[in-house]
């Protein structure tokens, strides 16, 4: 049965990255900026909910916080407190996904088969006492995915508490400091 889930899941992840792909294939107008400025005129009150959804949604496609924070305090900019919150309720609900996730697709197995030394060396990284800060500074340096180390927590079975500290703080300080300085620079540029 935990097979035949993990196949559809996997298929249902591939048809929806297809469907995008063609998408733009088929019609390119919708990824041009005048497209997104008419959807997003004339859909201006749903457009939180739209935000909301992205921020859940980007985790499948593998797509980093940034451009979809910068973008929110872009689109919302008398509302960044609720951009940075609606950005951390997506940054939390991808880490935990991708921390259970590890276990739950069978990677932890693979990757000590076939990678002993590099899973000790995330083990030895992730268990020591101050690993919290490990993950913390990871989740703050903005040129690496933070999916990633949620995802050797979970293989190397890190306490889900200890990763979710580091990742929440870490996220916390580079989103706040995208959305409320993200504004002024792009302020001063254009």
């Amino acid at each position: 049965m935990l097979k035949k889930t993990k196949v559809f899941f996997t298929i249902l992840w591939l048809l929806l990255i297809l469907t995008g792909l063609l998408t733009v294939i088929i019609r390119p107008e919708v990824a041009t900026p005048e497209f997104i400025a008419s959807v997003i005129q004339r859909f201006s009150g749903e457009m939180m909910l739209v935000y909301l959804l992205m921020n859940l949604g980007r985790g499948l496609f593998f797509i980093p916080t940034t451009p979809i924070v910068l973008g929110g305090a872009l689109m919302f900019p008398d509302q960044l407190t609720l951009v940075l919150f609606i950005s951390m309720i997506g940054v939390i609900f991808w880490a935990t996904a991708m921390y259970y996730f590890a276990e739950y697709l069978g990677f932890s197995d693979y990757f000590e088969r076939r990678y002993p030394k590099g899973v000790e060396l995330w083990k030895s990284r992730l268990e020591r006492p101050g690993s919290t800060l490990f993950v913390l500074g990871w989740a703050f340096f903005p040129l690496v995915p933070t999916d990633l180390i949620c995802y050797a927590a979970g293989i190397v079975k890190m306490p889900y508490k200890y990763m979710v500290l580091g990742v929440f703080v870490g996220q916390l300080t580079l989103n706040a400091l995208y959305v409320f300085l993200g504004v002024g620079i792009t302020e001063l540029i254009f």
